[in-house]
């Protein structure tokens, strides 16, 4: 093995360990986050434990079958535009109140899949109203009459609306929807705007509201009217009453009127805005403050902040309150379910929370809280500095104090400046009864039934989101019957796109849920529709006992009649349930019936947290692992001829390779071509040979000493360009390729050719066709006419291409040449073409390339045939006569000075020009 190829195998192997060290080092710098991000996964894992999917599913089909409410009076009657804004249900009898109109529908009058009204009221603003109200710069759509307020109250219907922003109300009758009497305002009673939130509720006898009551919204008010005791109201623009509410409930307990809310807290200004949930309450026999402080306004206003928490080192609270139940009586207790949910700008989730009403009313006699001053943060108040009697308190009858009017300033003051209280209101169990986190909507109706199943004993909860879904709960009470653990039993796809119209998100929200326990049917209220939904749907089930037990229904159960059907509160029929555990349907086969999807699941929005995680950390981990595979495969299978021909050309400038030395440069005519392998140092004599359709022969001629048409434009990358000046040496030395000379018996006459010979490599036999067929060491020329001669007008040759050292004629390109790659050919062994191969390549010179360097030669006497297609012909010369006419040609000054380059065929250079691909 030579030196230089065994310098080339250590080279090699030292690449090589260079790259399974840059593998390993890959390897190595991704395990680190890849087992950080691991850990992170399994910690999420059990900090945000997978949510239960509804044991079954309902599909829309079954949906769409249900009867829904269109504002039609029969079935050939136009449809409009209903805009729903509040529903009642009296008995059997349901009240809509809807834009400019007012609906009765007969909940056990229904025929087909549609229920149409027996009645119709329509009460729209008058046009002066409208007038004003498009002066005030309002729409069209917003100057309408949107009934917000209606009430059962003495037998008849109590009916507020907006009036084009000048609220009215009016009381109707119920069975014939006439008004009665004549209309009153509506300020403090019902909002200006249909998107303002309020509440009302009769009591006693007076009218309770909270609304606002300006057209701005800018002023808060839980107001009382309509009765014999004085009109009373909140503090007006006070922000330690109200900033910002938005009123969800309001119901009567004992001598209270509780008033559900949510709204800015005062207490955490150092936190910018934050949303609470509040509950505020009033006595129903407040009558005012004294002349001085408080006249006409509540005395006993308290309000207090809901708790609705994930417990923990930090409670995760939801404090945006979007519905509440009725008090009901559950398990000898009055409570009260809330429905809370996070902000828009935090982790999207939802629960349910319950609170005990007794509970709750012992808030109320707890601390106050107070702010010092503008910059101080809010403090409990000393228990001696509560004023006597205590402030917020009912008057009672035969005390003291009887009556709020008669109260000391000192306590009416107190009560004014500390309407908000210390301690929060504890939701019962200490956590929430139902949680759903990083859900697509949001949950914002609620109605719970607390006496589904055949004997009344179970609760249910149904929850309506944002997008009319319907959730439905089982309630399962644990041992301390004070907590409950729920089941996720069902998912009922509400809203109904093909009758109710435009499928939007605002025709989707969903107004109200109520529950029909009559017909155990649920109302859902949505503003282009009514949609009346069954509690349950057991006929999905009648055909299989495996799905009707583990559905766990409460309203649901297997008879002997071998079917699932609903159960009514009372029934006798023999059934087979499972509602507590579900777990009796082992032995029993599967079966088609139960429908294990969810729309939860959908990948449409928000996915699950796991999800989000494990979706990061896979790709992180397999893009981490697939770059470092890419690049260590391709350090592997790099190819080695780049490198060396970059080295190569490093080391020829470096030994002057492109200069000598009387400052006339010399060129190196080379193209590199990638592919090929190595191949040792050629010594003895091999001919260049160059295939017929102008490619080279594998391990055969070296590209680098022909230059061609097709790899001419490559020589610029080569550091070789055209110099501005005379002196350059790529100009001197293509004077020798411009200036061409006639004789040294060329067979071609006049176009250029290329004079091959064999002594180039004539030292030893390391080609294929190294020293076969010849005799002795005499070398073998070759002359390849590369094109005919183009002759002028008056048959004199053509310009050559370089008419002097600083101009350069430009040829045409020879890529437009059908031809393109018959360029340069030339057999293995003499043999003569019948055709000629022209190429368009004008300048009529010949060159010897041999190992003294390429030399323009003469070309043929006149006596030579005439140009034109001429064969290939293969002519023999001696050394002598090469080396005699190189002698002639310098003596005679015509070559100027020529530069010796054997030595780059010499052993010790010859590695640079076989490397692979050169």
């Amino acid at each position: 093995m030579s030196p230089l190829n065994g310098d080339a195998t250590t080279a090699r192997r030292n690449r090589r360990g260079k790259r399974q060290c840059l593998c390993a080092a890959a390897m190595g710098t991704v395990a680190p986050p890849l087992a950080f991000l691991l850990l992170l996964l399994h910690l999420a894992e059990g900090s945000f434990p997978e949510e239960p999917s509804p044991l079954s599913f309902v599909p829309i089909e079954v949906v769409r079958r249900y009867p829904i409410f269109l504002g039609r009076a029969h079935r050939s009657a136009p449809r409009q535009e209903l805009h729903i804004q509040t529903v009642l249900q009296v008995n059997r009898t349901l009240y809509i109140g809807a834009r400019d109109d007012l609906y009765r529908v007969e909940l056990d009058n229904m025929a087909g899949e549609e229920m149409f009204y027996s009645k119709k009221r329509t009460w729209e603003s008058n046009k002066n109203d409208i007038r004003v109200c498009r002066m005030k710069g309002k729409h069209e759509g917003e100057c309408r009459n949107y009934i917000k307020v209606l009430l059962s109250q003495h037998g008849g219907l109590f009916i507020c609306g907006t009036n084009a922003f000048n609220p009215l109300c009016a009381n109707y009758t119920k069975d014939t929807l006439e008004m009665v009497g004549e209309p009153v305002s509506g300020m403090a009673r019902c909002p200006y705007d249909p998107r303002h939130a309020n509440v009302a509720v009769f009591a006693d006898g007076s009218l309770f509201t909270a609304t606002v009551t300006d057209f701005l919204a800018i002023d808060a008010v839980i107001y009382r009217s309509l009765s014999d005791s004085p009109a009373l109201r909140t503090v007006k623009h006070d922000s330690k009453w109200f900033r910002e509410p938005y009123f969800v409930s309001s119901m009567e307990w004992g001598p209270h009127i509780y008033f559900f809310f949510r709204e800015m807290a005062m207490e955490f200004h150092h936190l910018e805005k934050v949303m609470v949930s509040r509950v505020a309450r009033v006595c129903k026999a407040d009558l005012g403050g004294s002349q001085r402080v408080l006249e006409k306004q509540w005395t006993t206003f308290l309000k207090a902040r809901l708790n609705c928490s994930v417990p923990g080192d930090s409670h995760f609270y939801f404090n945006l309150l979007h519905a509440t139940s009725d008090i009901i009586h559950m398990q000898g207790r009055d409570v009260i379910l809330g429905l809370f949910s996070t902000p828009p700008n935090s982790i999207p989730g939802s629960a349910v929370c319950v609170f005990d009403m007794q509970q709750l009313a012992q808030v109320f006699e707890g601390r106050f809280k107070e702010q010092k001053s503008p910059e101080s943060i809010w403090t409990p108040v000393p228990d001696e500095a509560v004023p006597k009697p205590r402030p917020g308190g009912c008057a009672v009858q035969g005390s003291r104090f009887s009556s709020s009017t008669t109260l000391p300033d000192e306590v009416l003051n107190f009560v004014k400046t500390h309407p908000l209280m210390d301690e929060t209101v504890p939701l019962l169990g200490h956590r929430p009864w139902v949680v759903k986190t990083m859900g697509r909507y949001q949950l914002t109706a609620m109605v719970v039934d607390t006496e589904a199943g055949p004997h009344r004993n179970r609760t249910v909860l149904f929850l309506g989101s944002t997008r009319g879904t319907i959730l439905k709960f089982l309630m399962i009470p644990s041992g301390d019957s004070v907590s409950h653990s729920s089941v996720f039993l069902e998912e009922v796809e509400g809203f109904n796109p093909e009758k109710c119209g435009e499928d939007s998100p605002q025709a989707r929200q969903l107004l109200s849920l109520t529950l029909d326990r009559t017909s155990h049917t649920l109302l859902l209220a949505f503003p282009s529709c009514l949609v009346r939904m069954p509690t349950s749907r057991c006929h999905l089930y009648s055909r299989c006992m495996k799905s009707c037990l583990a559905s766990r229904d409460p309203y649901c159960g297997w008879t002997r009649g071998s079917t699932c059907v609903f159960l009514r509160p009372g029934t006798r029929l023999p059934f087979q349930q499972d509602v507590d555990f579900g777990n009796a349907t082992s032995h029993l086969g599967d079966c088609d019936g139960i429908l294990q999807q969810s729309l939860l699941i959908e990948p449409e929005s928000l996915v699950s947290l796991n999800l989000l995680v494990a979706s990061a950390v896979s790709a992180f981990t397999i893009g981490a692992a697939l770059s470092g595979l890419a690049v260590c495969w391709i350090m592997a299978h790099k190819p080695t001829n780049r490198r060396s021909a970059s080295q190569s050309s490093i080391q020829r400038r470096e030994r002057g390779l492109l200069s000598n030395g009387g400052g006339i440069g010399g060129s190196v005519l080379s193209v590199t071509r990638q592919g090929g392998g190595e191949r040792p140092c050629s010594q003895g004599g091999e001919t260049l040979f160059v295939m017929p359709n102008g490619w080279v022969k594998s391990g055969e001629l070296d590209p680098g000493f022909l230059p061609t048409p097709e790899h001419t434009p490559q020589q610029k990358r080569r550091g070789l360009r055209l110099s501005d000046s005379n002196s350059g040496g790529w100009d001197t030395s293509q004077t020798y390729l411009g200036g061409g000379s006639v004789g040294l018996g060329s067979p071609c006459r006049m176009p250029p050719s290329v004079y091959l010979t064999t002594r180039l490599f004539q030292q030893g036999g390391g080609g294929r066709h190294g020293g076969e067929g010849r005799g002795g060491d005499a070398p073998r020329q070759q002359y390849v006419c590369l094109s005919k001669q183009e002759k002028g007008m008056k048959g004199t040759p053509k310009a050559p291409l370089r008419k002097s050292a600083g101009e350069y004629v430009y040829p045409m390109t020879p890529q437009d040449s059908p031809e393109r790659r018959r360029v340069v050919s030339a057999p293995s062994a003499p043999v003569e073409y019948s055709e000629p191969l022209p190429l368009r390549w004008p300048a009529p010179e010949g060159y010897i390339l041999s190992s003294h360097g390429m030399v323009p030669i003469p070309l043929p006497p006149p006596s030579m045939p005439p140009p034109g297609p001429q064969p290939y012909i293969s002519q023999q010369h001696t050394p002598g006569l090469t080396r005699a006419l190189l002698r002639g040609a310098l003596e005679r000054g015509e070559l100027g000075e020529l530069v010796d380059l054997s030595h780059l065929m010499s052993k010790k250079n010859c590695g640079d020009r076989t490397q692979p691909g050169q």
